[in-house]
């Protein structure tokens, strides 16, 4: 967690000439600030013409902040462990689904999400599983966060590709005000 040792690391790893390069080792309890902060010193000195891989992050918003600060890739088991929890990541925001006042909601998990969960299954029908303690509900749960995160990279890309990141962007919460 040290910024200069991340700036050196990135500059020598770089001498290597690798095909693509990695920031890890964050996302492991530290403050989130701290996480930007360190990938913020290593980015300067990584190749813009190479990958860049950031590795165990983040949530639907700060990978969109990531992107931002020049990321090509990422990985993360949040949207998975989540789901299992019963934390769903939505159009509206985060939902727990297993809080009792989805019991009775008919209405989709997420009305602005063509995923196979929302097009088919009620809030209270996925709470039911999940208060069931029923396997499905975490099958279902995961479906619904990977579809949710496959959807957030396909408004990246098409910004982008747009020409219209700046104005994506200001519309996404900053990380640091984010809830995990």
């Amino acid at each position: 967690m040290f910024p200069d040792l991340r700036r050196e690391s990135a500059q020598r790893t770089v001498e290597l000439d690798f095909p693509g390069y990695a920031i890890g080792g964050l996302s492991v309890g530290e403050p989130r600030p701290m996480t930007y902060e360190m990938v913020d010193a290593a980015m300067p000195f990584l190749p813009q013409d190479k990958p860049r891989y950031l590795m165990g992050v983040g949530t639907p918003e700060e990978i969109v902040h990531y992107v931002a600060m020049g990321v090509d890739m990422m990985d993360c088991v949040l949207p998975t462990r989540a789901a299992r929890h019963g934390l769903l990541f939505t159009s509206e925001g985060r939902l727990t689904i297993k809080n009792a006042r989805y019991a009775t909601d008919d209405g989709p998990l997420d009305p602005n999400c063509p995923c196979q969960v929302c097009s088919r299954y009620s809030r209270a029908y996925l709470r039911h599983l999940y208060a069931s303690n029923e396997l499905l509900a975490q099958v279902l749960n995961t479906v619904h966060n990977l579809a949710y995160y496959l959807d957030t990279m396909r408004k990246v890309r098409q910004a982008i590709l747009l020409g219209e990141f700046a104005i994506f962007l200001s519309g996404v919460r900053p990380p640091h005000l984010s809830v995990p």
